[in-house]
Order: structure tokens, then C-alpha cells, then sequence
């Protein structure tokens, strides 16, 4: 039995039309008509076909894994992508080296200074007529001589760049997140009464199959519910006050 047939038969041994299906998972009722008849081009992509599969089954009491293992079998699996190829930079970055103060060069200076002045004092003292009163009366001292000291070089500090994501569902609400180049990262279902967060070190892309169904926390700042039905598709970075939204197909 394909896709379609199944949600199709658990929904009506549910006694749900296709209105209060549409009304349970935000999802517009023509593209739930399309996905009973085994059409998935009005779901905008694999990524949002598997998220509505998800939703529907949940709603009319079917598995939802055994669906998405079939629709991967049919339309092909999401391709996995390495943790290093997100967090590694594409360019390696060049860190200049601060060259260190030649400090010997500058004591040698020093005391080349120390030893002229001591010189010259001798010959300003032999050449004084009073020499002999000045040397008996008292000892000349030795000018005091102040070694430099090495000012500390400050030490730069990293400045850590998040992306912190909190998300509060009041209802059942499917995310997933992808690279800004729309590589899969992965997905959850957030279970009403529940929160989840996460956190990127990178620019993401954030799919929300319910988004009026939720409250949303980025970097510290309370967006509340988008209050929009049908998928919403969120642009979030390092940074990030406001995030770009665009409702999804």
C-alpha cells in the first residue's frame, strides 16, 4: 500500500476529514488532498514532504517511520553531511605572529649609556680644581639606574559567536535545521508542552512545519509565536536580533 492509500485509510478508520487533519497540523488541505493521492510536488521539497508525512500520521494514528522509510526509498534518502565541513572554515585563516621586543639590543643601549656617563663624571671630577676637598669630604655615588621593564603585551581575547535557539511548543511542531547552501543538518518533533535548544556555531536555516503553534527564543531575544499557519522558514546568525522569515510553499 503506498504513502498516500495508508494516511488516506488510517484517516477515515479515524473519522477525520480532510479539514480537521488540516486544522490539527497547519498544513493547507490541497496539499494533504495531494499527499493521499501520492502527489508530493506541492510540499516545496524532500525536507518538507517528510515533515508533512510526520504530521499527518501522527494525527491520524499511523506510524510515521515506516512512511518515511518508504517515501526515502522512493524519492532517495537526505544526504548526511561531515560535522567538518559546518564547523571548518573553507579558507584556513592566517594568524599573524607578534614578533617579540628584542630586549638584549636594549640592555646592551642601556649600559653603554650607564658606562658614558660614568666617564665622563671621572673626567669632570679629575679636571675640577676642588677634586682633592670634593674626594676627601665625600664619595661620589654612582647615578641609581632604572632597569626597563617589558610593558605586558595584552592578550586578545576570542569572542565566542552563537547561535542559541529556545523553542516552546504549545502544540505539536516539527523543525529542522540546514546550512544556508540548504545542506541537511536534521530534525526533531517538539511534543506540545515541551522545549527544546539548540545551539550553532555557524549560520543555519531554520524549518518550522506549526509556527503558530510555538514561542521562540533567539540569542536572548523573545519573538514570541510568528503566528502564521502553514511552514515558515527562519534565516538565523551569529549576532542575529531580528532573523528574516519567509513563509515556506
Amino acid at each position: 500500500m503506498s504513502i498516500g492509500d495508508t494516511l488516506a485509510q488510517a484517516r477515515s478508520q479515524a473519522g477525520l476529514t480532510i479539514t480537521q487533519v488540516s486544522q490539527r497540523t497547519r498544513i493547507r488541505e490541497t496539499i494533504i488532498r495531494g499527499i493521499e493521492h501520492n502527489d508530493f510536488s506541492a510540499c516545496g521539497g524532500d525536507f518538507y514532504a517528510r515533515g508533512h508525512i510526520r504530521s499527518i500520521a501522527r494525527v491520524v494514528g499511523v506510524d510515521p517511520e515506516e512512511l518515511i522509510r518508504e517515501y526515502d526509498s522512493t524519492h532517495g534518502a537526505p544526504e548526511a553531511i561531515r560535522a567538518a565541513d559546518v564547523f571548518e572554515p573553507a579558507t584556513p585563516i592566517k594568524l599573524k605572529e607578534r614578533r617579540r621586543p628584542n630586549w638584549s639590543v636594549a640592555m646592551v643601549i642601556v649600559l653603554a649609556l650607564v658606562v658614558g656617563y660614568g666617564v665622563y663624571r671621572a673626567v669632570a671630577a679629575v679636571a675640577s680644581p676642588h677634586h682633592g676637598a670634593v674626594a676627601s669630604g665625600r664619595q661620589s655615588a654612582a647615578p641609581p639606574t632604572h632597569s626597563a621593564t617589558p610593558t605586558p603585551t595584552p592578550t586578545p581575547t576570542h569572542n565566542s559567536h552563537l547561535v542559541v535557539i529556545r523553542l516552546t511548543a504549545i502544540e505539536d511542531c516539527w523543525v529542522g535545521f540546514t546550512t544556508p547552501a540548504g545542506a541537511y543538518l536534521s530534525q526533531f518533533l517538539v511534543v506540545g508542552g515541551s522545549s527544546k535548544t539548540w545551539r550553532f556555531h555557524h549560520a543555519v536555516t531554520m524549518q518550522i512545519g506549526n509556527p503558530g503553534g510555538i514561542l521562540l527564543t533567539v540569542n536572548g531575544k523573545n519573538l514570541g509565536s510568528p503566528g502564521q499557519t502553514g511552514p515558515l522558514t527562519l534565516s538565523l546568525g551569529p549576532g542575529t536580533k531580528l532573523p528574516s522569515a519567509q513563509a515556506a510553499g
